[in-house]
C-alpha cells in the first residue's frame, strides 16, 4: 500500500456489502448480475446514470464464433495476431472458448441481436477477423442494445445502485486486504458528499482513459478513475503504452476536442474503403486484408498518407452502399455524419485517427484478481494480457462479459456465497498507519495534460515527444505539490479536481511506459525504433506508485506476467501457487501466428 489518498473530507456515511462493483458497462453490470444471482449484497456505484458508460457507446458488435464453420480455435488465432506477441495465450483461450455461451447468457437476460429472415443471428467481419463473428444489434448500436438489456436486469433484481457517484480511493483492513472504497455521491445521488461502501470484495469495471487526450471516442466520464485508484492502492498496472487509436474517427477539424464521432469499422467490414483525396485506396498493397487489417495498421496507414500528402484527415468512401443499406444498417453513424454536415450516401466521409481504448490497464489473473487482496478488476481498465499489445476488434464486450463472470464466481467462492450457513462477512477499514494525502489538479490544468499527451504521446511517439511530454506532465505535478514555479497551488476537493488529478496520474505512467518501450509494436508506435524487436522487447512493462509518488517501471523477464501473488489465509484456504496467472503460454507467439497463417491457408 502507497498510503496515498485523494484529498477530500472524511466519509460522512457508511453502508455495508459483500461485493462493491464500481462502473455500469457490460463488465460492471454482468459482475453485479451474477454476485447476485448468487445471493451476495451487491452495491454498484457509478459515475453517471447506470447506461452512461463507455458500453452503449460501442457500435460494431461483440465477437464470438457463433458462425458456422467457425471455431474458437479461429477467433484465437486473430486475436493472438493481432496482439503482435504479447497476448497471454491461456487467458484468450479461456475468452474465446466461454465467450460463445456467455453470449447466450447475455441474450437470455434480454440483449437483442439483429437476425437475418430465418432467424439466425447476422454476423459481420471487423478489421484483423478472417471470419463473420461479429453480432450486431440496431444495425451500428450494439453497446446502446446490451446496455439496456443489462440495466433492465439489473432494476428487475433489484441490484442496489449508487449513481452520480465519483470512487475516490480503496479503504483496507489491518491486514491490508480490500475493505471497501470512499466515494463522493453528486447531485441527484441516493446520499449526499462523501461516503463509504464498506465490502471485503471490490470489482473495478470503471472503463478506460481516453479524456487523456485532446480528442477521443471516449465519453467524458473515461478519466482513469480505476487505474489512478489502483495505483495509490499499491496496485500494478501493466501496459498502458499501448493506447490504441481507432483508424476512423469522423474528422471535425484540428482544433476539435472532446468526444468524437466513431464511424464502426463494421463500416469497412461491409465494404467501405479508405481512399485519399484522389480517391485511391492507400491500403490495398500494405497488408494482406487491407482496409481489413488490425486497427494499428490501419491508423499507420493513415497517419503515413497523411504525412506524404500533409493532409489533416483521410476519407471514407460507402458511398456504393447506397441510401438503403445506410439507413438500416448504420443510422447511428448516418445520423451523426449528417449532424456534422456530412452525407455518407453521396460523399466520402472525412476520418482520422482517435484515441479509442486502453490495451493494457491493472494487472490481473485469470479470475480478475489483482495484486491487492480482494480487489478486482474487468473491462477496459484490466489487463487481462488478452489483448497483448492491440486489441482485436469487437473483443472488449466480449472480455467484459467472460472475465466478470469468472469474478463473480471467485468471489462468491471466497465469501462462500451458496452456504445455507454463510454469514455476511464484516470488514472493518482502518486507516494507514502513514497516509500522504495527494494535492488536487487545478480543473483548469485538464486541459494542458491533453495537449501535452495528445501532442507528446499520440499515434506517433518518439524519444523527444516523450521526454517534452514527461517535463512538462512533471511541471504539472510540481506545481500541485508547491514546488515549482508559483508555490503550491493545489485545488480545492471536487469532481473536476478530482478527475484531473486522476488524469495527470495516468498520463505520467504512460508516459513513462512508452518511453521505456523503444521499438514499435502494436499500437504503439516509435518513429525512432520503428522496427518490432522481439529478442530485446517482447516483454511487459509492469508499473507501481511509490509511496513518495515516484513510479517504479520494470520489465517483465518474459512475455509471461509474474502471478499476482498473494498468501493463502484462512479465508481462501488456497495455495498462493493458484492465485497468479497460466503459466502454460507458448513460448513464441511468433511460432503461433505462422502455425495460424498456415490453418487459414488450409482452410483456404
Amino acid at each position: 500500500m502507497t498510503g496515498i489518498r485523494l484529498h477530500a473530507p472524511a466519509p460522512g456515511w457508511a453502508i455495508d456489502a459483500d461485493v462493491v462493483v464500481v462502473g455500469s458497462g457490460v463488465a460492471g453490470l454482468t459482475a453485479a448480475l451474477r454476485c447476485t444471482a448468487a445471493g451476495l449484497r451487491t452495491v454498484v456505484v457509478t459515475k453517471a446514470r447506470l447506461d452512461d458508460g463507455s458500453t452503449r457507446w460501442a457500435q460494431g458488435g461483440i465477437a464470438a464464433a457463433l458462425g458456422e464453420g467457425d471455431t474458437p480455435e479461429q477467433h484465437m488465432d486473430d486475436t493472438l495476431v493481432a496482439g503482435a506477441g504479447l497476448c497471454d495465450e491461456t487467458a484468450v483461450r479461456a475468452l474465446v472458448t466461454e465467450g460463445p455461451d456467455a453470449v447466450r447468457r447475455l441474450i437470455e437476460t434480454g440483449a437483442r441481436f439483429d437476425k437475418d429472415a430465418s432467424g439466425t443471428i447476422e454476423l459481420t467481419r471487423e478489421g484483423g477477423h478472417h471470419r463473420r463473428r461479429i453480432a450486431h444489434a440496431g444495425g451500428d448500436a450494439t453497446g446502446a442494445e446490451i446496455s439496456r438489456a443489462l440495466v433492465d436486469a439489473v432494476r428487475e433484481r433489484a441490484v442496489r445502485t449508487i449513481e452520480n457517484a465519483l470512487v475516490l480511493d480503496l479503504l483496507t483492513d489491518a491486514e491490508g486486504r480490500t475493505a471497501g472504497v470512499t466515494l463522493h455521491v453528486m447531485g441527484e445521488g441516493q446520499h449526499d458528499g462523501v461516503g463509504a461502501v464498506h465490502a471485503p470484495a471490490v470489482v473495478l469495471a470503471t472503463g478506460g482513459m481516453g479524456q487523456v487526450f485532446s480528442a477521443t471516442t471516449n465519453p467524458a466520464v473515461s478519466t482513469g478513475d480505476g487505474v489512478a485508484l489502483a495505483l495509490r492502492a499499491g496496485a500494478e498496472v501493466s501496459d498502458l503504452e499501448f493506447v490504441q487509436f481507432h483508424p476512423t474517427v469522423l474528422f471535425l477539424g484540428p482544433e476539435a476536442e472532446g468526444q468524437q464521432p466513431l464511424v464502426s469499422e463494421a463500416v469497412r467490414g461491409e465494404g467501405a474503403h479508405l481512399v485519399d483525396a484522389d480517391g485511391v485506396r492507400f491500403m490495398v498493397g500494405q497488408h494482406e486484408l487491407a482496409e481489413l487489417a488490425p486497427r494499428d495498421i490501419v491508423a499507420k496507414g493513415i497517419m503515413r498518407r497523411m504525412r506524404e500528402q500533409g493532409a489533416a484527415h483521410m476519407y471514407l468512401d460507402a458511398r456504393h452502399f447506397g441510401a438503403e443499406m445506410w439507413e438500416s444498417r448504420f443510422p447511428t453513424i448516418l445520423a451523426a455524419c449528417r449532424t456534422h454536415g456530412f452525407d455518407p450516401v453521396t460523399e466520402p466521409i472525412p476520418v482520422a485517427p482517435a484515441a479509442h481504448y486502453a490495451s493494457g490497464g491493472v494487472r490481473t489473473d485469470l479470475r480478475g484478481r489483482t495484486t491487492v487482496p480482494g480487489l478486482y478488476a474487468c473491462g477496459e481498465v484490466a489487463c487481462t494480457g488478452v489483448h497483448g499489445a492491440n486489441r482485436l476488434a469487437s473483443n472488449s464486450l466480449l472480455e467484459g462479459l467472460v472475465f466478470a463472470e469468472r469474478i463473480a464466481d471467485d468471489i462468491a467462492a471466497e465469501l462462500g456465497a451458496g452456504s445455507a450457513v454463510r454469514e455476511p462477512r464484516t470488514v472493518t477499514p482502518v486507516p494507514h498507519p502513514s497516509p500522504r494525502v495527494l494535492p488536487l489538479l487545478d480543473p483548469a490544468a485538464r486541459a494542458r495534460v491533453q495537449q501535452v499527451m495528445t501532442l507528446g504521446a499520440g499515434v506517433l511517439r518518439s524519444a523527444r515527444s516523450l521526454a517534452e511530454a514527461a517535463g512538462q506532465l512533471d511541471a504539472i505535478h510540481a506545481a500541485a505539490l508547491g514546488e515549482g514555479e508559483g508555490g503550491h497551488k493545489t485545488a480545492e476537493p471536487g469532481v473536476e479536481s478530482w478527475e484531473t488529478t486522476n488524469l495527470l496520474c495516468v498520463a505520467r505512467v504512460l508516459v513513462a511506459a512508452a518511453r521505456r518501450r523503444e521499438e514499435t509494436r502494436g499500437c504503439h508506435w516509435r518513429e525512432d525504433h520503428p522496427d518490432r524487436d522481439d529478442t530485446a522487447w517482447r516483454r511487459h512493462l509492469v508499473v507501481r506508485l511509490r509511496p513518495d509518488r515516484s513510479l517504479d517501471v520494470r520489465t517483465t523477464e518474459t512475455h509471461d506476467f509474474p502471478p499476482t501473488v498473494r498468501p493463502a489465509g484462512p479465508s481462501t484456504g488456497r495455495p498462493a501457487e493458484e492465485t497468479g496467472p497460466s503459466t502454460a503460454q507458448p513460448a513464441d507467439h511468433t511460432a503461433a501466428a505462422a502455425q495460424a497463417a498456415a490453418r487459414r491457408e488450409q482452410q483456404a
